[in-house]
């Protein structure tokens, strides 16, 4: 991999006789490891009846009850647009419960139902923990990503929001 001036190594592909390579891309790696990711979950959550996406909401709300719309939505990573459908399917799976929050009616609060708690606790994920290949450097990993992940998106914030 290319390094800066300063010996860092750069998100370019390697210039190898004038050909860029895939495989020289961190940004390549994560995305088709996210891809991978969500092959491995599919058949775990297909018998629950969950996509990934409404699984990893679950597990949010597992954290932390009585979020708002908005909160979780930061926490995930979706728009309201996305997100919203998804809750009313899970409520209406019984999975979990809105409402307004009378202190502001313009929110609105999410809670997991007994029946969602019960889904999570399950941890159909767990298995996938050793399919990464990572063995006792999983832990390292996953920090090392989640620490990427801040650093970029702190580093795409506009400079006026960094001041």
């Amino acid at each position: 991999m290319p390094t800066s001036r300063k010996g860092e190594p750069q998100e370019t592909p390697a210039s190898d006789g004038g050909t860029e390579k895939l495989s020289n891309f961190m940004c390549f790696a994560i995305y088709s490891a996210n891809l991978a990711f969500g092959r491995a979950y599919k058949p775990l959550l297909d018998k629950l009846g969950l996509t990934y996406t409404q699984y990893v909401t679950m597990v949010a709300l597992s954290e932390e009850d009585e979020q708002t719309v908005g909160a979780l939505g930061e926490k995930l990573f979706l728009e309201s647009n996305t997100l919203t459908p998804m809750l009313k399917k899970l409520e209406s799976e019984g999975y979990l419960e809105r409402r307004r929050d009378p202190a502001d009616e313009r929110q609105v609060r999410v809670t997991l139902t007994p029946a969602g708690r019960a889904l999570i606790e399950t941890n159909p994920g767990a298995a996938l923990v050793g399919a990464t290949g990572l063995g006792d450097d999983f832990a390292s990993v996953q920090r090392s990503v989640a620490k990427m992940r801040d650093s970029l998106l702190q580093a795409a914030q506009p400079a006026t929001a960094k001041r």
